[in-house]
């Protein structure tokens, strides 16, 4: 293969809501100027690593196939100097030691910048030949319009940002394994509860345990993150206290992810609904069976090869729930 010029450099392009403080984040982040700063663009070119950033002015929803981005250094000391800079300056940083994870042991910290990208900061020890907890988090909030994501890292809000009866979709990612005084966790589900619209989503994912955990969680790998462990029916409750319907666990592995402190514990994702409210037109929900008879946890019966009128909203959640084939939904 021909040999890479040298002078090449890796390209990536950003888009922020805010092109001064974004320059302000990485201009610490990186220890330098940036080569280019104007009021639609900014630039910065690194010689180690061999990178060019390029930053525009375009607020728009993150994510999307972006999972982090990564720099990985030379040595500790190298790490540790711009964990410094970074926390020097009023920013905060998550730090891993020797953690084991996408097949190799590192030493790590995590950093968001002003736009929610993930930036993982490490240094290499060894590969090794399994994957270790986890892989990396997810970077940002989803592309999908009208999503708002809590993450185990983010600030805990005692109101979303959001007005009542907007938002179609909002993720908890981690925000079960906070450690909380009693009734923040009510007090996010009931303001999620508010600014979703009739029918909205609720996906709650996080790690639970088969019991309660005794002590203070000192787990390997990202679940280091981890500051409480609930038990896997509290999750559940929560949702159903703050009015979610449509309850069901998308995943609670059925073999758990390893032992703490005597406790099995599990990767969870619980999904729920708000309710629609009767306002919605009807859909005709037929059973096919093989059950003669399923109920719904509000009580709607649905006897085998009888025609259950619902709210288009209810079958909305049926479609999407676990028995969705061995339902057929019909236009009356």
């Amino acid at each position: 293969m021909p040999a890479i010029a040298t002078g090449v450099r890796f390209h990536l392009g950003l888009h922020t809501a805010d092109l001064d403080r974004a320059v302000r984040f990485y201009r610490v982040l990186f220890g330098t100027e940036p080569a280019k700063h104007y009021a639609d663009h900014a630039r910065f070119e690194l010689e180690r690593p061999p990178l060019v950033l390029a930053l525009y002015p375009n607020p728009c929803e993150a994510g999307g196939a972006l999972n982090h981005v990564g720099l990985r250094l030379s040595d500790s000391a190298a790490l540790v100097a711009v964990q410094q800079r970074l926390e020097e300056s009023g920013i905060a940083t998550e730090c891993q030691e020797g953690v084991e994870c996408c097949y190799a042991r590192q030493t790590k910290f995590w950093v968001t910048d002003p736009d929610r990208v993930l930036w993982e900061i490490y240094t290499l020890h060894e590969d090794i030949d399994h994957s270790g907890f986890e892989d990396p988090p997810v970077a940002a909030a989803p592309a999908a319009q009208n999503v708002w994501e809590h993450r185990l890292t983010d600030p805990w809000l005692e109101r979303l940002p959001h007005a009542d009866g907007v938002l179609n979709e909002i993720r908890l990612e981690g925000s079960v394994n906070v450690r909380l005084g009693p009734g923040k966790l009510d007090a996010l589900l009931a303001e999620a509860a508010r600014a979703l619209r009739p029918g909205g989503r609720i996906v709650v994912h996080g790690l639970v345990g088969d019991r309660p955990f005794p002590g203070t969680p000192q787990l390997p790998g990202l679940a280091s993150l981890v500051q409480h462990v609930p038990v896997e029916t509290e999750p559940l409750e929560a949702l159903r206290r703050a009015g979610f319907g449509g309850l069901f666990f998308e995943k609670l592995g059925d073999i758990h992810c390893f032992s703490g402190n005597g406790v099995e514990l599990r990767e969870l994702r619980l999904v729920g609904w708000k309710p629609a409210g009767s306002e919605w037109p009807s859909v005709l929900v037929v059973n096919k069976g093989p059950f003669e008879s399923v109920r719904d946890e509000d009580g709607t019966e649905y006897r085998r090869g009888e025609a259950v009128a619902v709210s288009s909203r209810q079958a909305e959640r049926l479609r999407l729930g676990p028995a969705a084939g061995q339902l057929t939904f019909l236009t009356p």
